[in-house]
């Protein structure tokens, strides 16, 4: 990459602007560091990309082609290269997939930044321009999109294994996607039918097995085992179901002191009054019917005690303790009950029912499972199973991006081709249309088209296809009128890719592009870096 060089100063009026030398340099270095970030992600694009190895300080290894989870366990020290790494995550909380799309364009885009500084543009001109080409951008590619019905389930299912099949879980998007599509729209409040909380949608990990024994539970699942220390039941069927937040153990004195017991009869009465007061709560949960208890994780002292789980056993009452406070939420909206913060205040009125709550052996540990809850909210569950821990993460990954795809389609009903074929044919349109314009524009707006070609030139790059061959083909098939050419990477040749099954949401696209030119806008507008300590 060739260095700037400053102008020799003229003679004349121009002395007062004597240190732009410097103001170029922090912009190019900027733009370098932004490049370099953008190159790391670049060649897991796509089906056939790359997947990166990532071991953090604390010796755990992940692998993954996600970008937003590169970027996101990369220690970027550089400001403007950090633009980047928010730049991704930005894109996870918009679209959720597109993630290294979304970086690669940008790194595109400073690129062409690059050479237009050169030729002495103005960067205010050249940051007018290309957000004028963006906005032109998303009207072309909403002109070219299609339509989609949440009701036509099979054109969700494509996207959704569309963008699994950039994943190490690849050969599994026939059993994810399916998946992903059903419990989004389990999910989705006929009330709000453009909203989704994929908070929702609760997935949870257990070793053992492989990716394909991964299912979708209606109902409750617990990656716990049933506290039976004393021999509770492990099995109830028309489960009445209390999520408590209090402690069923003596009670503890409010500051420190300490009790000094002088004799026996003392103690004995101590150990008397714990008894009893144990049993009374014990019979006071038994009185409402109650049969399932699910105890809030306690800081403060023990949730449960020997004792209390003995009486607890001999009430035929199911014990699962140390549930997560961030879980209550979802468990009582998915019982459609109330937690019950003292025992006071427990009746009938507040607890869930369920056909059969049971614990199951999975792998080499327990699970416990609810089903059958009686008007049960609006929640799903997927238990998501691999033979290594590495496999899980990126198998959970790769599920919450089609859920986010899933989700895209929810909110904006529209699906476009994927493949290279929108970017393609965006860097036609916008070609044709910076003719069209007048000075500086035009020439701008011109590289911003020719940035868009980085996206089809990376993926034949990363099929081992010959990427000038294939990218000059698809601009021949576009001129021709065929918007929907892309690369189809399994055949390694160009086709018609909506009927290769190959679409993805609009909102990836759009969003993918409006982010990007805006980080590479505000990277153009520095002009200098000032440290304060």
């Amino acid at each position: 990459m060739a260095t700037t060089v400053a102008p020799p100063p003229r003679a004349g009026k121009t002395e007062s602007y004597v240190d732009n030398k410097r103001k170029d340099d922090i912009r190019m270095s900027n733009i370098k560091a932004a490049r370099a970030v953008a190159d790391a992600v670049r060649t897991s694009l796509g089906p056939k990309g790359m997947d990166k190895m990532i071991s953090t300080a604390s010796g755990e290894v992940i692998i993954t082609n996600d970008g937003a989870t590169i970027l996101n366990k990369l220690d970027v020290l550089q400001p403007a290269a950090k633009m980047l790494v928010e730049l991704s995550k930005s894109q996870d909380v918009v679209a959720g997939d597109g993630t290294t799309t979304v970086v690669v364009i940008a790194g595109a885009l400073l690129k062409q930044c690059q050479t237009l500084l050169r030729s002495g543009i103005h960067p205010t001109v050249i940051s007018e321009s290309i957000y004028k080409a963006s906005v032109k951008a998303v009207e072309v590619l909403t002109a070219m999109a299609v339509p989609v019905e949440l009701s036509d389930r099979e054109s969700l299912v494509k996207s959704a294994s569309t963008s699994l099949n950039s994943k190490v879980v690849s050969q599994y998007s026939s059993l994810l996607a399916p998946l992903a599509v059903d419990s989004v729209l389990s999910v989705v409040d006929p009330e709000k039918p453009d909203l989704v909380d994929l908070r929702d949608v609760k997935i949870v990990k257990k070793l053992g097995g492989t990716v394909d024994d991964t299912e979708l539970v209606k109902g409750l699942v617990f990656d716990k085992k049933v506290s039976h220390a004393a021999g509770g039941p492990t099995r109830v069927e028309n489960a009445k179901i209390a999520v408590i937040q209090f402690q069923i153990s003596p009670p503890k004195t409010d500051i420190e002191q300490s009790i000094v017991v002088s004799d026996y009869t003392q103690m004995d009465r101590i150990l008397k009054e714990e008894r009893s007061y144990i049993l009374n709560m014990i019979k006071k949960i038994k009185s409402t019917g109650c049969n399932v208890l699910l105890i809030q994780k306690s800081i403060l002292r023990d949730a449960v005690t020997d004792l209390s789980l003995h009486y607890l056993a001999k009430a035929k009452i199911l014990v699962v303790k140390d549930v997560e406070r961030d879980d209550i939420e979802f468990i009582t909206k998915t019982l459609n009950c109330l937690p019950i913060a003292n025992i006071e205040h427990f009746r009938a009125e507040k607890l869930g029912f369920a056909d059969m709550v049971e614990e199951l052996s999975v792998g080499d540990g327990k699970i416990v499972k609810i089903t059958g809850i009686k008007d049960m909210g609006r929640t799903t569950t997927v238990l998501v199973r691999g033979s290594n821990q590495l496999v899980l993460d990126e198998a959970e990954r790769s599920l919450h991006d089609a859920l986010c795809v899933v989700r895209c389609l929810v909110n904006k009903r529209f699906l476009i081709a994927g493949g290279g074929a929108p970017e393609i044919e965006l860097s036609r349109q916008l070609g044709a249309w910076s003719k069209v314009l007048q000075g500086m524009e035009g020439f701008c707006v011109k590289s911003f088209a020719e940035a868009l070609e980085v996206v089809p030139y990376t993926l034949a790059e990363n099929a081992g296809l010959n990427p000038i061959v294939i990218v000059t083909e698809l601009r021949n098939r576009h001129a021709q009128g065929e918007i929907n050419a892309g690369i189809n990477v399994r055949k390694g040749q160009i086709t018609n890719i909506l009927e290769e099954n190959v679409v993805q949401p609009l909102l990836v696209s759009t969003s993918a592009i409006t982010l990007a030119t805006e980080c590479v806008r505000m990277i153009l507008k520095i002009d200098d870096i000032v440290t304060v300590r």
